[in-house]
């Protein structure tokens, strides 16, 4: 039995921001000069990897030590030194005297995420693809290319107007040293993609993405399956993901084993 507690907590947001840190150091690797990095701050990584995009924000704001206004203080520099937004993924097991100190410095809660996991134990890692025909695996070296395509592509028919952004995220995503990326492929052609980092025991699921000819085809049942097989056999016990609370995907992965953890929030300082 896995309790959801201050320990489990401990070990989601750092396995979330080990993956994290691990783009922002391959996007600086890959692209000398583009000004992103990291630092840890009494145990809570504070990220850059530019003014837009969604991993400049913090993860384990209170949960690994006491948050005072001078630990702020030094993360709140560490953004505006990059002229960017200051946002802290806070998990609700954090000490509750931090929500009164982000209100009285100007934070507002903007966003919530399901924060997931499940056991990786036995032999029950997720029923198989409802189309037989569709196969998984982790992308070789020359096919990262493809793989951002492949997710940008899923992500251009959203209505998002994120096709660039996201085949350049991809590309960082496809080269990032904690990461498997995995490919779905029906009749030999790729529809799907899906990401998994591994940290010691723990596998992080993310970036589920399917162009629209290969969906409602079983490709994200068939990814979910793949990760959990590959992460179960490099030795995780453990599989955490994010999701939007009440959306589709929460309900996919709750079909598929996951529980929520608990229910995380992202505050914004607005002055």
């Amino acid at each position: 039995m896995i309790f959801s507690d201050k320990i489990l907590s401990q070990k989601l947001e750092r396995t979330e921001g080990r993956a994290c840190a691990d783009f922002i150091m391959s996007r600086a690797r890959i692209t000398p000069g583009c000004g992103s990095e990291w630092i840890d701050v009494d145990g809570t990584y504070a990220m850059f990897d530019g003014v837009e995009s969604p991993l400049t924000q913090t993860f384990g704001l209170g949960v690994f030590g006491e948050i005072t206004g001078a630990v702020l203080d030094e993360l709140e520099v560490f953004f505006r030194k990059h002229e960017a937004p200051v946002f802290h993924e806070v998990s609700p097991l954090a000490d509750p005297a931090l929500m009164t100190l982000l209100s009285d410095r100007g934070y507002r809660p903007i966003e919530m995420t399901s924060v997931m996991y499940r056991p990786l134990t036995g032999e029950d890692l997720l029923r198989e693809s409802m189309d037989s025909g569709v196969t998984t695996r982790v992308i070789v070296e020359g096919e990262e290319a493809l793989w951002a395509r492949t997710s940008a592509d899923g992500w251009s028919t959203e209505g998002h107007g994120l096709d660039d952004f996201m085949y350049n995220f991809g590309m960082i995503g496809a080269q990032c040293d904690g990461a498997r990326p995995f490919i779905a492929e029906l009749d030999g052609k790729a529809i799907s993609t899906g990401a998994l980092y591994v940290y010691d025991d723990v596998a992080l699921l993310a970036g589920a993405s399917t162009i629209p000819e290969g969906r409602r085809r079983g490709a994200q049942n068939a990814l979910l399956a793949g990760r959990l097989r590959y992460a179960a056999e490099q030795g995780c016990t453990m599989a955490i993901m994010g999701a939007l609370p009440g959306s589709q995907s929460q309900r996919n992965a709750e079909k598929n084993g996951f529980r929520i953890a608990y229910t995380r929030t992202k505050w914004q300082l607005i002055r």
